[in-house]
């Protein structure tokens, strides 16, 4: 049914507590993991900052700190699980990432990080719920 699961991650709680429901119904339904976190340089853009290349560069080895902690938990909790730090603004690379690798469910915290952009452009998990194709998970 769920072969494929995607977790939304970046190492804010309410995606901790995603990355336990996919872990959940990983070992329910014998799913494989995708752990994604998206580096949005465009915010920088929103607000009319040319950012260094330094922070983009301290966004990304976060990014990959996270994912490869919520690896870890899934491995150890018996998952198979993979990961990948992906480029661009959150709610479009998540769907082209769920469309390009036939994930059959996608699972997100309600809120992640980033307050500030969520004011600006709405959330990355309303736009998900209402662009994506396939069943999504929004875990409070």
């Amino acid at each position: 049914m769920f072969e494929k699961i995607l977790v939304a991650y970046d190492g804010s709680e309410h995606s901790k507590k995603a990355l336990d429901v996919a872990i959940d119904l990983a070992k329910r339904y014998s799913s494989e993991v995708y752990v994604v976190e998206a580096v949005d340089e465009t915010i920088f853009e929103t607000v009319g900052i040319l950012p260094p290349l330094s922070a983009i560069e301290e966004m990304e080895k976060k990014a990959k700190k996270d994912i490869d902690e919520a690896v870890k938990k899934a491995t150890q909790n018996g998952v198979k699980a993979v990961g990948e730090v992906l480029s661009g603004d959150p709610a479009t690379a998540i769907l082209e990432y769920a469309n390009k690798n036939d994930i059959k469910l996608i699972i997100m915290g309600s809120r992640g990080l980033s307050r500030f952009k969520r004011i600006l452009l709405g959330s990355v998990s309303s736009r998900v719920v209402q662009e994506s194709k396939i069943p999504v998970i929004v875990v409070k």
